[in-house]
């Protein structure tokens, strides 16, 4: 680490963790668990001007784990340096831990390199996605998220909620057996006979099971299949390419830009879907929607179980991302999504014409609600 930012406007001055909890109003269900509660970390960077930067990492569980993590092993690296060098700071976390990136560090990473972005573009009065030299967009394309792994009733209840919210494109969840998910996806089919459809089996089918189930989605007129397998199954994610008829997708599971590339460079993905929050902020999740773009491959922003942060973010990545195809619009109730920043941005109720506006405010264009992070902070 090269010496403190002496005289700079954005030398960090101090770094302010929150993990945060909420319980959902209603549980989501998906091939591999049900999920009751969600957690994140929300981090405030302050530089010497005073201004503040957010940022935000998923931790799914442990979340007050993260924290300490952030505050011992991040934070002492971080404080009197220059917010403006972003890649440098991204490095120099990264080298708190040797061996392969990813897991909770690279997660951990998310969150700060985030709030740097937010911090830069709030000091240069411009945002996120016109500092990443966008591609101009205002508007981008959205596909509802998800339909819950649930009885038939449920599936047709939310199906009908996303068609009524004028969802054009929509995703369903998946899971065992195949001739379940076969039926479930015939049954969407036919609620939603002119949307785009995909799936998303959250890993719960191997290989064969996968091959039976994709022809069958191919057959139905589907768009895109997600992590029909465990994403370190590489081998078995080149045979579904070479077999089905339909678009591969995944890449939340994915950490770095390293890791995404192996995928994109055999062409077996036809989506890539990191996740902002996981994969070590703007700064690598860029990298990745560039490898994207240079190997012609399409780029969809996975938001999931995160909060506001998150999805302000998405939204600049996906404005300014050369092969961007869709975001993922998240349809079920999240406190920590709709109600921890102001403006909000993102959501359900905000679609016109299939379309989601993109924050045209300084940085992210949105900050914290003081009173959400007050509720719902643990540890």
């Amino acid at each position: 680490m090269t010496s403190a930012a002496s005289g700079s406007p954005l030398a960090i001055r101090a770094i302010t963790l929150h993990p945060l909890r909420v319980k959902l109003p209603k549980a989501q269900k998906t091939g591999q668990a049900v999920f009751e509660a969600l957690e994140i970390v929300v981090v405030e960077v302050k530089a010497e001007n005073g201004l503040v930067g957010i940022g935000e990492a998923l931790a799914r569980v442990g979340s007050a784990g993260y924290a300490r993590l952030m505050e011992d092993a991040l934070v002492p690296r971080l404080i009197g340096q220059d917010a403006f060098d972003r890649r440098r700071l991204w490095k120099a976390m990264r080298s708190v831990l040797t061996g392969r990136p990813g897991g909770q560090l690279v997660e951990a990473i998310s969150a700060i390199d985030i709030a740097l972005w937010d911090l830069v573009g709030q000091h240069l009065g411009v945002p996120i996605h016109q500092l990443l030299g966008g591609m101009g967009r205002k508007r981008v394309r959205a596909y509802a998220s998800s339909i819950n792994w649930l009885d038939d009733a449920t599936a047709e209840a939310e199906v009908r909620m996303c068609l009524d919210l004028g969802f054009r494109e929509i995703k369903v969840k998946l899971g065992q057996s195949v001739q379940q998910a076969i039926a479930r996806a015939r049954l969407v089919r036919e609620l939603a006979p002119e949307a785009l459809l995909g799936v998303d089996c959250n890993w719960a089918f191997d290989v064969d099971e996968a091959i039976q189930l994709g022809r069958a989605l191919g057959d139905l007129g589907y768009d895109f299949f997600e992590e029909p397998i465990v994403p370190h199954d590489r081998a078995g994610y080149r045979r579904l390419a070479h077999h089905l008829p339909i678009r591969l997708a995944a890449g939340e599971s994915d950490y770095v830009a390293a890791e995404a590339l192996m995928s994109l460079e055999d062409r077996v993905l036809g989506m890539i879907q990191p996740d902002v929050t996981r994969s070590g902020g703007i700064t690598e999740t860029w990298r990745i929607a560039e490898l994207a773009a240079a190997h012609n491959v399409a780029y969809a922003p996975h938001v999931g179980w995160s909060g506001g942060i998150c999805a302000a973010a998405s939204l600049h990545l996906a404005a300014a991302a050369e092969s961007f195809r869709t975001y993922e619009c998240m349809v079920f109730d999240n406190p920590l999504r709709t109600d921890l920043c102001t403006p909000l941005v993102g959501d359900r109720t905000q679609l016109v014409d299939g379309l989601l506006e993109v924050p045209q405010g300084p940085g992210l264009g949105v900050t914290l609600d003081r009173d959400v992070v007050d509720n719902h902070r643990i540890g």
